[in-house]
C-alpha cells in the first residue's frame, strides 16, 4: 500500500487507522451524538429533560471508548435507562401506534434524529462484530435502549409543545 500522508495538525490520532477498523468510526459517531445531545439540552432549559440529558451525553461520550478499550457503561446504568424507557412508554399508551412521521416540534425533531443516530451506531457496532472483533453485549442494549429512549422524548416533546404526531401506514410493511 502507499503511503498516507498524515497530517501534523490531525483533529483525532485514530483518523488515519486502516479503513477496515471501525472504532474510529464509532467514535466520531458517538462524539457527534453527544454534541447533538448537548443541543437538544441547550433547548430544553426549562425542562425536567435538563439535568437528564446532561446525565444521557456524558454516559455516551463514557462509552464512546468502550469498543477501543474496554466497557465502562455499568448494569446499573443500563438498568437506569430501561426503567427510564418503561416510564416514558408507559406515558404514551393512549397514542394510536407505534409508528409516526419522525418531525414534529424542533425539540421533537432533533430527538428523532438522535434516536437514528443511536441506531446507525448499533449497526456499526454489528458490522465490528461481524468482522470477529469483541463488543460487550451492554454496549449493545445500551444504544439500542437510547434509541428507544429519544424515540419516547421526541413523543413527549410533541405533546409538550402541542404539536399533533402523525401517524405513518408503511406500503410495504403491514
Amino acid at each position: 500500500m502507499k503511503d498516507i500522508y498524515r497530517s501534523p495538525y490531525e483533529a483525532y490520532p485514530f483518523l488515519a487507522d486502516d479503513a477496515d477498523d471501525l472504532r474510529c468510526d464509532y467514535e466520531l459517531h458517538t462524539d457527534r451524538l453527544s454534541s447533538e445531545i448537548g443541543l437538544l439540552r441547550a433547548k430544553c432549559e426549562d425542562s425536567p429533560f435538563y439535568e437528564e440529558l446532561e446525565k444521557i451525553g456524558e454516559l455516551v461520550y463514557h462509552a464512546n471508548a468502550c469498543v477501543r478499550t474496554k466497557m465502562t457503561i455499568t448494569q446499573e446504568e443500563i438498568d437506569w435507562l430501561k426503567s427510564r424507557v418503561d416510564e416514558l412508554n408507559a406515558e404514551r399508551t393512549n397514542q394510536s401506534g407505534p409508528f409516526f412521521l419522525p418531525q414534529g416540534s424542533e425539540r421533537g425533531a432533533l430527538a428523532h434524529i438522535l434516536r437514528v443516530d443511536c441506531k446507525v451506531i448499533v449497526r456499526l457496532l454489528y458490522r465490528h462484530l461481524y468482522q470477529g472483533k469483541k463488543v460487550d453485549s451492554g454496549l449493545l442494549d445500551f444504544f439500542n435502549l437510547l434509541s428507544g429512549y429519544f424515540f419516547m422524548i421526541a413523543m413527549k416533546f410533541n405533546r409538550e409543545d402541542d404539536v399533533a404526531e402523525i401517524p405513518f401506514v408503511s406500503r410495504n410493511y403491514r
